[in-house]
């Protein structure tokens, strides 16, 4: 049986430019970089809307987590985490779902 190599070589520390580390010539990674993080902040925007939408519902209906949980079709901690908008715990999509089993389609404006 062969063994297999788990070694870490190499940590890439918080906040360093990780296409630098990559080995993209300086002007490069800064651009990849600052491209990177637009789209990031573009992503965790969309999804604060959305968990915001989810906790108006909640709110507007008077609703108890367990209780928004049961009609979610998810657990009781899911929904506190949409409440508190702990957004790198969610996709997109199942944000969308969410939305959608209580009544609220979700639409896509581009521009």
């Amino acid at each position: 049986m062969k063994k297999v190599d788990t070694s870490v070589r190499h940590i890439t520390k918080p906040g360093t430019n990780l296409f630098v580390e990559l080995g993209f010539p300086p002007d490069e990674a800064r651009h990849y970089q600052a491209e990177s993080l637009a789209l990031i902040g573009q992503t965790l925007e969309l999804k604060e809307q959305l968990m915001s939408e989810l906790a108006l519902w909640i709110e507007a209906h008077h609703l108890k987590q367990a209780e928004a949980a049961d009609i979610l079709h998810v657990t009781r901690p899911r929904v506190s985490d949409v409440v508190n908008k702990k957004s790198s715990k969610f996709t997109i999509d199942t944000l969308i779902e969410m939305l959608a089993r209580v009544g609220k389609p979700v639409r896509l404006v581009i521009g």
